[in-house]
């Protein structure tokens, strides 16, 4: 038989077999509607599983809640009538619809925003030598590790593969805020371990959004059919490092008189709004430099972070971040072929492995080698082992521009989601060891000492209430104030030299100060609770309190007339 009639032959029957996709714009909305209903519904109650029955991260139950409904599992089956499945494998290479796609990119800027304004360029000052070590040879070690792990396994043929580039910088990525859920537990935030940890994760994220652009310069070479060299290599180096520094400098520089120009417009909802425009703006500028979209987003709420619109930004995008940013998670799920998975199953553990080897050792040398002893050293490098939202989305531009395929997209949720386990309760271990992390005890001339102090309240809803007008309180002082992750009761204060801890467990709200500024922080502290006091007895003397509540029942037993 022809060789061409066979070809037609096959590629008809392959057609047929295919699901058929949406006739017209009006299935093709129907079917994202409903698509969106689905992944918005099971995100949120697989979040709600994890976080409150589990007390893991609700980013592994969007993930999973993904993996269920996805192409590759329930979504191939589920109908729609009229339509066929509701998540049709219409596309081998990604297998969600590029609408699909589009709304998981934009939920992608707009994490890295929020990522970019919840992260504080001061925080490592104070421990900025050990910390910025720390951070650098955490990326280092993972880098290097992910990218040999790869070519051993036969992923990748070279060290300058893309697929082996991606696996390398997938790796690097730190989600501090699973760590400060632990730390704020332990009620160590404040200690030297804590803030190194906290001052690492800074220079990781910096160093890791560098590293993407770089990987993503040198696929770039490689599609075009150029040969990657070392010189190739610096110049894209300095092409990213370029578009960074030159953003970053214009972005500080510009950033309190762009705020001041903000503030003319008087109205908070149109400040967010535009902020969040600039944003976009600045990805696609970034998109169009041959870098990632998600750099200029986190390169636009880094240079707001510092401004004092910061908590405006932070308070008016958090419903959008609720909303979209678990549909992100959901659709990096769904993403993922299990059967694909299975067949690099033993290179995806050896490869989690590692990653958590890359960190403890990456990040405790650096910390041995400076003021910790091993056990400080230790924390420090269980501290920075979990990954998360950065990996993902990492993983995902991987995907979506094929340098990677299901397998080791696979791999890398894999690794993120043994990462997120295992980090907290190690992490717990060896607080619960006891003793100082220090080689020596650091005297109260070389190191200010810090000090606690815990307020206790009836209800954990009126501690919650409580936390929420002091950190307030702080910010109307003109500290600097910023939440440790979005599901963390944990906040850090910065002002100059001043640097304060705030969290809430339980009925108990925790404030850390150092002894030299203790003052200040019980003084904003005690003047709040007298306002909070006044406002509690004004309640309690409210004359009419009685006719308010007659006129409530009564309204409730005769329909309001």
């Amino acid at each position: 038989m022809d060789d061409n009639l066979i070809n037609t032959a096959t590629s008809i029957v392959a057609a047929a077999a295919a699901p058929a996709a949406p006739a017209n714009p009006h299935e093709l909305m129907t079917l994202l509607v409903l698509q969106l209903a689905v992944i918005i519904i099971a995100a949120k109650l697989g979040g709600l599983l994890f976080r409150r029955f589990l007390r893991l991260p609700s980013v592994l139950g969007e993930l999973v809640a993904g993996m269920l409904i996805g192409p590759y599992a329930l979504g191939a089956v589920i109908p729609v009538p009229g339509i066929g499945p509701l998540f049709a494998l219409t596309n081998p290479h990604y297998p969600v619809s590029s609408e699909l796609q589009a709304i998981s990119q934009i939920a992608a800027i707009i994490l890295l925003f929020l990522s970019g304004l919840d992260t504080n360029l001061t925080v490592f000052l104070r421990y900025s030598v050990v910390g910025s070590l720390v951070g650098l040879g955490g990326v280092i070690f993972s880098f290097v590790l992910g990218d040999l792990c790869a070519v051993f396994f036969g992923v990748a043929h070279s060290f300058r593969d893309p697929q082996a580039l991606f696996l390398g910088t997938i790796s690097t990525a730190t989600s501090v805020g699973i760590t400060a859920r632990v730390l704020a537990e332990k009620r160590k935030m404040s200690s030297p371990e804590g803030v190194t940890i906290l001052a690492g994760a800074v220079i990781d994220d910096v160093l890791g959004i560098i590293v993407l652009a770089v990987v993503i310069g040198m696929t770039t070479l490689t599609r075009s059919g150029e040969q990657v060299h070392w010189g190739s290599i610096s110049m894209v180096a300095v092409k990213a490092v370029g578009f960074w520094v030159i953003c970053m400098t214009v972005g500080l520089l510009l950033a309190r008189r762009l705020t001041g120009t903000l503030k003319h417009l008087r109205s908070p909802e149109t400040i967010a709004g535009v902020s969040l425009g600039l944003a976009l703006l600045l990805s696609g500028f970034s998109e169009m430099a041959g870098l990632a979209m998600i750099i200029g987003a986190y390169i636009m709420g880094l240079s707001l972070s510092r401004t004092d619109i910061v908590s405006l930004l932070q308070s008016h995008l958090q419903g959008l971040y609720d909303m979209l940013v678990p549909i992100f998670f959901c659709v990096m799920g769904m993403l993922v072929d299990v059967r694909a998975t299975q067949q690099v199953l033993v290179f995806g553990l050896v490869y989690s492995l590692l990653a958590i080897i890359a960190k403890v050792v990456g990040c405790a040398l650096p910390a041995y080698a400076t003021q910790f002893n091993a056990h400080g050293a230790l924390r420090i490098g269980l501290g920075m082992v979990p990954r998360g939202e950065v990996a993902l989305i990492v993983a995902g531009i991987g995907l979506s521009s094929h340098t990677i395929g299901q397998d080791v997209f696979g791999v890398s949720i894999l690794m993120t989601m043994i990462t997120t386990f295992l980090a907290p309760p190690l992490l717990e271990r060896s607080f619960a060891r006891g003793g100082t992390g220090l080689k020596r005890e650091v005297s109260a001339a070389e190191q200010e000492g810090t000090r606690s102090f815990q307020l206790e309240f009836p209800s954990a809803d009126l501690a919650a209430f409580v936390l929420e007008r002091l950190a307030q309180a702080f910010r109307d002082e003109d500290f600097y104030v910023f939440r440790l992750g979005q599901e963390t009761q944990t906040y850090q204060i910065r002002k100059e030299a001043m640097v304060f801890s705030l969290s809430q467990e339980g009925q108990t709200i925790l404030l850390t100060a150092s002894e030299v500024n203790e003052h200040v922080a019980r003084f904003i502290v005690l003047e709040e609770l007298l306002e909070l006091q006044d406002m509690a007895r004004a309640f309690e003397r409210l004359r009419d309190m009685d006719d308010m509540k007659n006129s409530l029942l009564k309204g409730l037993f005769d329909g309001g007339n």
